[in-house]
């Protein structure tokens, strides 16, 4: 019988501006891992349920909206690129100011953490089909929720106000205090430290050093 090939998983949470997008994109690339960002599959939807009207508080409509969207997965260079109704979005759209304010609260609903739920767990099977031998995966649940049997998961934190400073440096306005507050209290898949993670503090490390600690630990 032919043995299914494991797909190895790294996940990487923390909060917004910890580094964890550019540290994942340069894991991935290290290893030759695909890479994927949870934060933009939530974004991506934020967009589009705001496009049509759908409030980022409970609804009865939001179900319905859901079923109106078609996921697609495509890659570019290492990365999954989620895209909805064949459209693919770009950084600008994802990163505006409407979609920073809005990102968190829809995250915090039920119906939108479970339809993405389903979504994330299959990119599994999307990178053994693809020929990946892992995966790095970026978010704020991954290795709590997502994936918590992963074989190594990495958990980044900074100070608010280095955090800040990264977003107005990228030259983007990003709601810091608010967005934690959403995160770490909602009911739902909280942001949290995986009790089995690697917790690095990016406060005072360049991404090299980040990413050095990291490749040093899941290679030892």
């Amino acid at each position: 019988m032919h043995k299914t090939k494991t797909v190895t998983i790294l996940t990487l949470d923390g909060a917004a501006a910890t580094g964890k997008s550019t540290t994942a994109h340069a894991l991935a690339d290290a290893l030759n891992y695909l890479h994927i960002d949870t934060g933009s599959h939530f974004r991506i939807l934020s967009y589009h349920l705001n496009q049509v009207s759908i409030p980022s508080q409970a609804s009865t409509n939001l179900s319905e909206a859901l079923k109106e969207l078609s996921l697609n997965t495509k890659i570019y260079g290492h990365s999954a690129v989620l895209e909805v109704n064949r459209q693919r979005l770009t950084s600008t759209e994802l990163r505006s100011l409407t979609v920073n304010t809005l990102v968190s609260q829809y995250a915090a609903l039920k119906p939108i953490r479970d339809f993405l739920l389903n979504y994330q767990r299959s990119l599994e099977h999307f990178a053994r089909e693809a020929h990946f031998e892992g995966m790095v995966v970026e978010g704020r649940d991954i290795g709590s929720v997502v994936f918590p049997r992963a074989k190594h998961k990495v958990f980044l934190y900074a100070d608010e106000s280095t955090r800040i400073a990264r977003r107005q440096k990228e030259g983007l306005k990003d709601f810091i205090s608010e967005r934690d507050a959403i995160d770490r209290t909602r009911t739902l898949a909280p942001l949290t430290c995986p009790k089995d993670a690697l917790s690095i503090n990016t406060t005072q490390l360049s991404l090299d050093e980040v990413v050095d600690l990291i490749l040093k630990k899941i290679t030892d």
